[in-house]
């Protein structure tokens, strides 16, 4: 296990693959008439609370001084709260395969951010890497979603907010990265952030909180609360290991999980120019990886 703990590569797999069962699950959710709200709602407080209860078990608690609950509320808003709620709402309109592949333009965000705010050096092969997975994502929007369903341009939009909001939090997370903190400590305290946050949009929807769709899912909701504890704990360590730029790549194994589960179990279809631009997106991933490597 300390192996593992240590270990960038697998780290990555693991959260990767854990982010894109969320996908299929999320759009199942959505299918039982469960809110994007509140679905949203049962991932960070699942989350929050078993990892909290995990660091009670322990002997520890949250810090709340000021720094570290500015950090908590932050990271919930631009990481968690924000790009949850888009995500839920835009699946059902582009599928959770297409939705996933918006993951994918994380990482090349992530560096784009980087640059721009000079916390990297300017390097061709990774510049030349951002414009290549663009390319790629000029192409996957260009068709629209499921291949029998077509999106309407405003739902491929809110799609691509999903990697800009994210791009922030990786790069936020590892400027403000609280001091003598550990990776379950901050996770639970910004999913139990981001719960409250997500609550307050539900309960603001027609309808308000309605809470009979999750007890007809108990099982669905048992399976992505379990599968969110363990993602965000790996999550929170990679970002310790690898920072926002490595960590940022989850999106590529979150992708390949929500293409290939929405395919082969949900029915979904995709256009072979939806696959050829995820294609050119993960040539833009290995240039950026390999200059980032390079510069390190």
């Amino acid at each position: 296990m300390t192996r593992l703990w240590n270990s960038a590569l697998s780290l990555l797999l693991i959260t990767g693959g854990l982010l894109g069962l969320t996908l299929p699950f999320g759009k199942m959710a959505v299918s039982a008439g469960i809110s994007p709200a509140l679905w949203a709602f049962v991932i960070s407080f699942g989350a929050g609370a078993v990892l909290l209860a995990f660091l009670w078990s322990r002997g520890k608690n949250l810090r709340l001084d000021g720094g570290t609950l500015r950090y908590f509320v932050i990271t919930a808003a631009i990481s968690y709260a924000i790009p949850n709620l888009l995500v839920f709402a835009a699946i059902p309109h582009l599928g959770a395969g297409f939705t996933g592949i918006m993951f994918t333009l994380s990482p090349l965000m992530t560096l784009a951010i980087s640059l721009l705010l000079k916390l990297r050096k300017p390097n061709p092969l990774g510049i030349a890497g951002i414009a290549v997975g663009f390319v790629g994502a000029v192409m996957v929007t260009l068709t629209r979603g499921e291949a029998s369903q077509p999106a309407e341009p405003f739902w491929i939009g809110v799609g691509l907010l999903v990697p800009v909001s994210l791009a922030l939090g990786n790069i936020y997370r590892t400027l403000r990265w609280p001091e003598n903190s550990g990776p379950i400590e901050l996770a639970a305290g910004s999913h139990l952030a981001a719960a409250v946050m997500v609550l307050v949009v539900a309960a603001s929807l027609p309808g308000g909180i309605a809470l009979s769709p999750l007890a007809a899912e108990p099982v669905l909701v048992a399976v992505q609360v379990a599968a969110s504890s363990a993602m965000f704990a790996f999550f929170f360590r990679l970002q310790a290991v690898g920072g926002p730029i490595y960590l940022s790549q989850i999106g590529y194994v979150a992708a390949a999980i929500g293409l290939i589960s929405g395919t082969v179990f949900l029915g979904e279809s995709y256009r072979l120019a939806t696959w050829a631009g995820a294609a050119i997106i993960s040539i833009g991933l290995a240039m950026t990886t390999r200059a980032q490597i390079g510069s390190d």
